[in-house]
């Protein structure tokens, strides 16, 4: 075992004096010692019921022969952080629970761990800290929140919170409204209820293989939650017993499997920040091409909010990821050999799962679209890539062309938009927003709000080389890389120039020739990044571009 190295032999008595005063017996010492990576904590709505969740895994592993011991974890809750300078440091925290969970985890020799996230940043931080540990793992996630009616048969959620300022902004609705929609939008604890960024990558999580069925889909305040928390704790013993480890299962076939089903459900465009920086640290290559060539044959399957009407919770009634993954088969869409931290294979899973309702989840013949969720764009803005959620834009925006109106900061366009600045047939540009230039890549989900509530995301785009909660829709196309900072094209941009979007095509442009670029790129001073000291000051130095999972190297 790897405890060996804490326990084993006359020269571990220290070591073993020290388990003995925290409460350990003799016996209790030699079983498998499982560390519980719990990000529990009282101001994310995700995360507040998380001790639940470890109190059912430790359960769980004492059952199954081994000792829990518990440690935590960080975590931002976005939807706080989000319009204000608190939102940069929230994709930084990534790297930061990584790191955390990589020096505790080697540094008290832990057999095996049960990671528990839920939201945002703390599920692919918590996956790469698995990948680059490699020692057996398992992830258990705290859930989904529910969704319900304020009585009008539409069933909110926190982006209705966001686009009720937008319509109050416009004057659409009163602010007796506004409250109401407030009072209704996040009735439980749990991850925000659509197919925003937390439950796209917890549903990833079993489609990659390293959580169980209903991961990413069983609602938080569900007793089965409670009861996958148990089952949890007895598999990681098995995975101890077996010696099965993270990079036995996120090979490159399952990273495949997990954009396969991203394209399916439409899920977040921050899932094509993290599916390669969870790749990376297993040491596999996916790149934004790869993500292209999949949604091209993959088929849009689902559209929960914000693409549609429907929540996670309908999701897990109509059968599930392992449901979806099930139909995806009939197309040969699915990889069924990958392991799985069920010890089997996602087929022997996903073999006895049917879809319940096919209006939740649509049948492989009849699909939303033929291709997928999520597009790459490449043009002369983004000759790396930008990312948008196509199921998610207006149609009427798919192939656009409109007029640039750029600003500095997201702070700038916000104030923009609310004065009614921004008109029908305007592009809003935010640049320096980027994983180096911000520093941190916000998710912009306010002026993204903004303008659908508005009713203006039938003729406004907005492109940036910052990032869109999973909550965003509209024609809000992220990622763009090289970012402003980094002297990409993005910089050179000025307001009134034409910007062409061609998303069936995968295409991006400014209507500019090479030789205006090269001439505005000699005049060009690029804006320095407004935060010059501690963490954000040495996570600029040291970030890649979102191209590549905006990663430290």
């Amino acid at each position: 075992m790897i405890s060996d190295s804490i326990k084993k032999g006359i020269e571990k008595t220290p070591h073993r004096s020290l388990l003995k005063a925290i409460g350990l017996t003799d016996e209790e010492i030699m079983r498998p010692i499982i560390g519980i990576v719990n990000s529990n904590n009282d101001i994310i709505p995700g995360h507040v019921h998380l001790d639940t969740i470890a109190d059912a895994v430790k359960k769980g592993v004492i059952a199954a022969g081994g000792t829990p011991l518990e440690f935590p974890a960080i975590g931002v809750c976005d939807g706080i952080a989000m319009g204000h300078v608190g939102m940069k440091y929230s994709l930084a925290t990534r790297e930061l629970i990584c790191d955390s969970v990589e020096a505790m985890a080697t540094a008290h020799a832990f057999d095996g761990l049960v990671l528990i996230p839920n939201c945002d940043k703390i599920v692919p931080g918590m996956l790469m800290a698995a990948a680059r540990l490699n020692i057996p793992s398992i992830v258990i996630s705290g859930g989904p929140m529910l969704s319900i009616s304020k009585g009008d048969d539409k069933n909110l959620d926190l982006n209705s919170a966001f686009e009720a300022v937008g319509s109050y902004m416009a004057g659409m609705i009163t602010e007796a409204d506004v409250k109401g929609i407030e009072d209704f939008a996040c009735p439980t604890c749990g991850s925000c209820s659509g197919m925003f960024t937390a439950n796209s990558i917890n549903c990833l999580t079993e489609a990659i293989g390293m959580g169980l069925g209903g991961n990413g889909t069983i609602p938080a305040v569900y007793s089965e939650r409670v009861r996958l928390a148990k089952k949890c704790g007895t598999q990681v013993m098995e995975l101890v017993n077996k010696n099965i480890r993270p990079r036995d299962i996120m090979t490159y076939n399952a990273f495949i499997n997990a954009l396969t089903v991203d394209m399916a459900l439409g899920c977040s465009t921050n899932s094509m920040l993290h599916l390669p920086a969870i790749a990376y640290e297993a040491g596999v290559d996916i790149n934004l091409a790869v993500a292209n060539q999949i949604s091209a044959k993959t088929p849009n399957l689902c559209k929960l909010a914000p693409a549609g009407q429907h929540h996670v919770q309908d999701l897990y009634l109509a059968g599930g990821v392992y449901a979806l993954m099930n139909e995806l088969t009939k197309n040969n869409l699915i990889n069924t050999e990958c392991m799985t931290v069920t010890t089997k294979t996602i087929g022997e899973n996903i073999a006895n799962t049917k879809v319940a309702d096919n209006t939740i989840i649509k049948p492989i013949d009849a699909p939303y679209s033929k291709t997928g969720g999520i597009a790459v764009l490449k043009g002369n803005i983004c000759p790396d890539g930008a990312v948008v959620k196509q199921s998610a834009v207006h149609p009427d925006m798919l192939v656009r062309k409109c007029t640039a109106k750029v600003f500095d900061s997201e702070q700038q366009a916000i104030t923009a938009i609310y004065g009614k600045e921004i008109k029908k047939g305007d592009c809003v540009v935010i640049r320096y927003e980027g994983p180096k230039g911000g520093p941190g890549m916000r998710e912009m989900l306010s002026p993204t709000s903004a303008i659908c509530g508005m009713g203006l995301d039938d003729s406004v785009a907005l492109l940036t080389d910052g990032r869109f909660s999973g909550a965003t829709r509209g024609a809000a196309i992220g990622h763009i890389s090289p970012e402003a900072a980094d002297g990409g094209n993005i910089a050179l941009i000025a307001d009134g120039d034409i910007i062409e979007i061609n998303i069936p095509e995968g295409s991006l442009n400014v209507m500019l020739s090479d030789e205006q670029l090269s001439k505005r790129r000699k005049e060009l001073k690029l804006k320095e990044p407004e935060i010059k000291s501690g963490y954000l000051a040495r996570y600029s130095r040291m970030v890649t571009s979102a191209a590549q999972g905006a990663v430290l190297k």
